[in-house]
């Protein structure tokens, strides 16, 4: 059993490591947010990425049990990687016009694709809490929350200023994304 110090330091730790998690959610909601999606789009994506921040971590959890620390650094390279090719599909898209046909966050498979983006990193991050012993449980809710959130936040601001960058929100949206896979990279 734990002591209530350990446990408070762990629940610290947890919770910061969450919030930064969040921010990979918060930049693609930003992005996707700039191109406009309906309320219940935002509402959709944000679940999907909740779960997804849930699901990711147990898996890196369970394989930091089994394994040391050879996949951590191959997981963020491959959310770089995503974020970037999202992002510079958007610019792309946006710089073509109609002649491409932009990616379609209403699909299932687009759906799939986004939330995978943003919680690859929370695999690699499960991978190194299950080494160190985390509490699962409190890993998982506070990941699916602050992934949830923040991805709706980032959402809801960029439908927001959407309207004020007109038939640029995607081309900043995608430079956003891009930037963030790059940083994930570097």
């Amino acid at each position: 059993m734990m002591d209530a110090s350990a446990y408070a330091g762990q629940f610290l730790t947890l919770l910061i490591i969450a919030m930064a998690l969040g921010f990979d959610a918060f930049s693609l909601g930003l992005g996707i947010g700039l191109k406009g999606i309906r309320l219940l789009d935002i509402l959709k994506l944000g679940i999907i990425i909740a779960l997804f921040h849930m699901i990711m971590p147990v898996g890196g959890i369970l394989t930091g049990q089994l394994v040391s620390g050879l996949l951590g650094n191959v997981a963020t390279i491959a959310a770089g990687v995503l974020l970037m090719l999202l992002g510079g599909h958007m610019i792309y898209s946006s710089v073509r016009g109609e002649d491409v046909q932009s990616f379609n966050h209403r699909s299932p498979i687009g759906l799939l694709v986004l939330a995978m983006s943003v919680s690859v990193d929370a695999f690699s991050v499960g991978v190194t809490l299950g080494m160190f012993s985390a509490d699962m449980w409190l890993t998982i809710l506070l990941f699916g929350l602050f992934g949830g959130l923040m991805s709706m936040l980032g959402l809801l601001l960029g439908r927001k200023v959407s309207g004020k960058l007109g038939e640029y929100g995607e081309a900043c949206g995608g430079a956003i994304l891009l930037v963030f896979g790059l940083l994930f990279i570097i």
